[in-house]
């Protein structure tokens, strides 16, 4: 069965990316990275996927005059490369509609809060703040609004007493970078579909991916 093929879209060091690498180096794996594409020539992650022989691209946003002229060129990069399903990993670029309606349902994003409390930045101090006892990170299919979508999967992660925001963010990584993998293997197995506007997982029991999605406190 081929594989589904996979653009990956980054700005900075790409610690989600390499956790994406690492699962679709298993052959087993249903998904492959057919670009990695960054809009900062200078982003830790292209060469994560240069060393993993993965085809990396840059698409500055400084070249273009606006949003819709620079979303041409991601789209032409990854149409060129194949790409049946994006993943964001620390894109730091808020994509227009029409980018998202181009790629409804085949766009897919982690946020590190479980949507949808604390949406947009400073999620961890936010949710400390807010004196909630779990947090945790989510990956949802990208719809216009800002961190709004479908829910595909979500791991929770406790608060702990004396948690700052470093503490708490390094805590939640651990679990994006179980999360989002889990993710695509649902979605490029064919097991995670949008039925309206709300994600139906078919086969087995989403517990089948528990090691992925609970890591150590």
């Amino acid at each position: 069965m081929a594989r589904l093929k996979v653009g990956v879209l980054i700005s900075g060091r790409g610690s989600n990316l390499q956790a994406l690498i690492d699962a679709c180096a298993d052959p087993d794996f249903p998904a492959e990275i057919a670009l990695v594409l960054s809009n900062k020539a200078d982003a830790y992650g292209l060469e994560r996927a240069r060393r993993a022989g993965i085809p990396a691209a840059v698409v500055s946003h400084r070249d273009y005059a606006d949003k819709p002229g620079f979303e041409a060129a991601v789209d032409e990069a990854l149409n060129a490369a194949g790409v049946e399903l994006v993943c964001l990993a620390g894109f730091m670029r808020l994509l227009t509609s029409g980018f998202v309606e181009r790629w409804h349902d085949k766009l897919i994003n982690i946020h590190p809060s479980l949507l949808p409390a604390f949406k947009g930045l400073d999620t961890h101090s936010r949710a400390i703040e807010a004196g909630v006892r779990f947090t945790g990170c989510t990956v949802h299919f990208v719809r216009p609004a800002m961190d709004e979508g479908p829910i595909i999967l979500q791991a929770v992660v406790p608060i702990l007493e004396g948690d700052d925001d470093h503490t708490l963010a390094d805590r939640v990584l651990i679990a994006e970078h179980r999360c989002y993998p889990g993710a695509l293997k649902l979605i490029a197995e064919g097991r995670a579909r949008v039925e309206r506007e709300r994600v139906a997982i078919s086969g087995s029991p989403v517990t089948a991916l528990e090691p992925l999605l609970n890591p150590p406190v």
